[in-house]
């Protein structure tokens, strides 16, 4: 740390050794920054689309990719668009362009869209020739996921999350989104990778905060507030938003949030053991597997069809769900597994098949939905997942 400089000529102006201490005191406290909640508009959905639409960006939908001191703890606001995806807001390049993304831990890399790819019904986007850090680079990038497809160049320059600056950062720049269904209606613009596994030559965001000594400790925390804003907490977790103590399990991958999944049970009608692992994935909306378990998993709730969904009366009485994962129970009632209420009295629950022809279609995915119900700690220095019960609007345990 450079503290000051002097000309020959200037020395007999000497600074006392008080002032300079209180330079570099002022200079760390510009460097670190306290714990700091960053508020994020609302990410709804526009009126015309109405209709529900699970969101799978998450690890079950992607396909195809070719691309890929002191420290802070920095949080995030989110807001629920419809209680179907989780999003917030960072800034790319310098000056910062603020985009709003899915924080998305089934996936490693961060993209946004290029000026070019912008949409006829706004949405913000990155405009490369107003950054004056902006370094091309001729890799392409393509990602698919189940809503589609986009594809674009990896690119580096500054990335920012609240207070939390990564300079040089590699991300992806889409220049065509159209192959994603609906994004011109779509309440984000890209994707913020926080998932595990990395592209050569592009670390992810927890491998360069973490690097740079900017977190407090290297972690991340997720409460996703049911009907409430939510929150992210890079380098710790919220005691505001859980209840008791975190039960914890490590990884059985070093490349996504997946655990060991003992079994699978709707209570006292059926158990399931043939799937060993579950991945926490904050960028699926519902609850994802395979397919013959979710329909057993269905048929023991009482579920009918309806369009593709699975759904109840609204007033039935419902078995819960029960993930076992690390030795624990997980329970889900029919209050935590129901997304959306029709007319007529039917409830859509947040339970969906994942093909058998798709790679990873022997997983869990256990999406918002569960996210909803337990407080996740994803510990990336112990390489392991804690789960503890989320504390909800109106929670008094005092």
């Amino acid at each position: 740390l450079k503290l000051l400089e002097f000309e020959p000529q200037c020395r007999q102006a000497a600074v006392p050794l008080a002032a300079m201490r209180a330079v570099l005191f002022a200079s760390l406290a510009t460097a670190a920054v306290a714990m700091l909640r960053v508020p994020v508009r609302r990410v709804g959905p526009p009126p015309e689309a109405a209709k529900l639409a699970p969101m799978s960006l998450g690890v079950g939908a992607k396909s195809n990719a070719t691309s890929d001191a002191a420290g802070v703890v920095e949080g995030l606001a989110l807001l629920s668009r419809r209680s179907m995806g989780y999003a917030g807001q960072i800034r790319v390049g310098t000056p910062g362009q603020e985009v709003t993304v899915v924080f998305d831990t089934g996936y490693s890399s961060v993209w946004v869209p290029r000026l070019q790819a912008a949409r006829s019904t706004g949405g913000a986007s990155f405009d490369p020739s107003a950054s004056r850090t902006y370094s091309p680079s001729r890799k392409a990038f393509r990602m698919g996921f189940g809503q589609g497809s986009v594809s674009g160049r990896f690119c580096e320059d500054d990335v920012a999350i609240g207070d939390l600056a990564i300079k040089g950062f590699v991300f992806a720049e889409v220049f065509n989104a159209s192959g994603l269904r609906s994004y011109d209606r779509l309440e984000f613009d890209g994707v913020f990778g926080l998932g595990l596994g990395s592209t050569p030559g592009a670390p992810t965001v927890m491998q360069r905060l973490v690097k740079a000594g900017q977190l407090e400790a290297p972690v991340f925390g997720f409460y996703l507030g049911k009907g409430a804003p939510g929150e992210l907490v890079l380098g710790g977790v919220d005691p505001e938003h859980y209840v008791g103590d975190f039960n914890f399990v490590e990884l059985n991958s070093a490349r996504q949030w997946s655990a060991p999944l003992d079994s699978v049970q709707v209570a006292g009608r059926l158990r399931l053991s043939a799937t060993s692992s579950a991945v926490v994935d904050s960028g699926t909306s519902l609850l994802v597997g395979p397919e013959g378990e979710v329909q057993a998993v269905a048929a023991m709730l009482g579920a009918g069809s309806l369009m593709g969904f699975h759904t109840i009366p609204c007033d039935a009485e419902t078995p819960s769900l029960v993930f076992s994962i690390g030795g624990r129970a997980y329970p889900l009632e029919a209050e935590d597994l129901i997304v959306q209420r029709l007319a007529g009295g039917l409830c859509i629950l947040g339970l969906q098949a994942l093909p058998s022809t798709l790679t990873g279609a022997d997983t869990w995915i256990l999406g918002d939905v569960f996210m909803r119900k337990y407080y996740v700690q994803f510990d990336w220095g112990q390489q392991r997942l804690g789960f503890a019960l989320a504390k909800r609007a109106g929670d008094n345990f005092v």
